[in-house]
């Protein structure tokens, strides 16, 4: 009996150490990622405009050998963007200067970083009647219009028509853990997103996943009531191309996250009633939203 045991524990070893093989083989070889490049676009920069065209946009694109992913940490603000490409928006009125750290991610947690320092000019000062609109000059929360049509829906990307494609019908997305999420932009450039009473947002399928949460329900191209955890950040306002526009800083979202650039282009504003659009990470949709006062 004591031999059968000995050789039943010696055959679990052997098992053991051929998975452990196998599991090395197929991992690959860890190799440190090298030559990380971070390289800035500052949009409009040229002879005449070193700092660039005023709108504080920069189009930063990271490079590395080896690399699988990469990592850009801004004001202690955190982003995983595998492409290495990340657009930023500025909003500091004159000529500031900015750092942007970038970590290359390679094999079996193995990594490289490098940090860039620019300056960038900005010139646009939002009107007065929007900053009251949003903030109400000290602090005032927004939700979507659940009770209205086409309160929230999609179209094509850049479209000029709300909700072009399909816009959804009246309290339709009750079960999806937006309606109680409640948005906070502060005078002082501080944004606030409370996730409600069952502390559960929305969400496009894969895309949600940068949000680094624990699931939620799966539903075709959505994912509903997926756990997440009342935040702060900043926001900016600016007006590229004329246009005015939202942009939040981190991961911040408002109603559904679709990743991309986190910039709300300002459609229309009137009444209490702000319509919002932002193209989503994958730039396949055009995403539309409509907010109110949530007092």
């Amino acid at each position: 009996m004591k031999n059968i045991k000995y050789f039943i524990s010696f055959l679990s070893f052997i098992l053991l150490l051929s998975s452990c093989e196998k599991d090395n083989y197929e991992f690959g070889d860890i190799v440190a990622p090298t030559n990380l490049t971070i390289t800035p676009e500052i949009v409009g920069k040229d002879a005449s405009n070193p700092y660039g065209d005023g709108t504080g946009v920069v189009n930063i694109t990271a490079k590395a050998d080896n690399a699988i992913s990469y990592k850009f940490i801004y004001n202690g603000v955190e982003k995983v963007v595998p492409s290495g490409y990340q657009p930023y928006t500025f909003g500091n009125t004159g000529i500031n200067k900015y750092t942007i750290t970038v970590i290359a991610n390679g094999r079996g947690g193995i990594s490289s970083s490098a940090t860039i320092e620019f300056e960038v000019l900005v010139l646009y000062t939002p009107p007065a009647e929007l900053v009251t609109l949003l903030t109400a000059n000290s602090s005032r929360t927004w939700r979507i219009k659940a009770e209205g049509n086409n309160h929230f829906g999609l179209g094509p990307v850049g479209g000029a028509i709300i909700t072009e494609w399909y816009g959804a019908p009246a309290n339709s997305k009750a079960n999806t853990g937006m309606y109680d999420d409640r948005f906070t932009f502060n005078a002082n450039g501080t944004f606030s997103h409370d996730t409600g009473v069952d502390g559960t947002v929305f969400g496009r399928k894969i895309l949600i996943e940068e949000l680094n949460g624990p699931g939620g329900v799966a539903d075709g191209a959505d994912i509903l009531q997926y756990p997440y955890a009342s935040y702060s950040g900043q926001y900016i306002l600016t007006a590229p191309n004329s246009v005015e526009t939202i942009t939040l800083t981190g991961l911040g979202f408002i109603g559904y996250y679709i990743g991309g650039n986190h910039q709300y282009r300002i459609f229309k504003r009137e009444n209490d009633e702000i319509v919002l659009s932002t193209a989503d990470g994958n730039n396949e949709f055009e995403w539309w939203f409509v907010i109110v006062p949530a007092e």
